[in-house]
């Protein structure tokens, strides 16, 4: 984590508390740290990505290290970091992946969009990021659509219409 102080975290609302209390619920009471990932899940819905101001209230109210809360914050590709765009596109380049063309979608994408992997344009609408497996080896090349939308054999032209359709949809424009 950063040396630099932590911006303050907003105060949980009663509405968020509740969500992770339903959480809890599932857990022996002396395991609360077992429901750190749908917690994060819940912070990131409501906060669209986690600061570690964010971590560190977490921690807090789970009673665990910030140090661990962080751990599973930078393992998986679903908890977001910094702000992202309106569409989180990952692209899986494992070598399985990048045997099957997951560079060259990668590539493809970075030219199309205008931006590097890591990046998000300047109109706010697409964050680019690669991804270790998507566990859709066969299927490649493949694309994770903000974390629930998988994409697969994706040749120049359908990355192109996935663009297409992501930016037609987010102006409220029908096929």
């Amino acid at each position: 984590m950063s040396s630099q102080p932590a911006s303050k975290a907003p105060a949980l609302s009663a509405a968020t508390t509740a969500l992770f209390e339903r959480e809890l619920a599932k857990y022996p009471a002396d395991q609360r740290q077992s429901a750190v990932m749908a917690c994060l899940r819940i912070l990131q819905e409501e906060r669209g990505y986690i600061s570690p101001a964010s971590e560190q209230q977490l921690a807090d109210y789970l009673g665990m290290p910030a140090i661990a809360v962080h751990e599973v914050t930078t393992f998986y590709n679903m908890y977001n970091q910094a702000p992202v765009g309106k569409y989180k596109l990952n692209v899986c380049t494992n070598l399985p992946c990048q045997l099957r063309d997951g560079a060259r979608a990668l590539h493809h994408l970075e030219q199309r969009l205008g931006i590097k992997m890591g990046e998000t344009t300047a109109d706010g609408m697409f964050t680019l990021q690669q991804s270790e497996c998507l566990g859709a080896c066969a299927d490649s090349p493949v694309v994770l659509v903000n974390d629930g939308t998988m994409v697969s054999f994706m040749s120049n032209d359908k990355l192109d219409q996935l663009i297409d359709g992501l930016r037609s949809a987010a102006n409220g424009e029908t096929a």
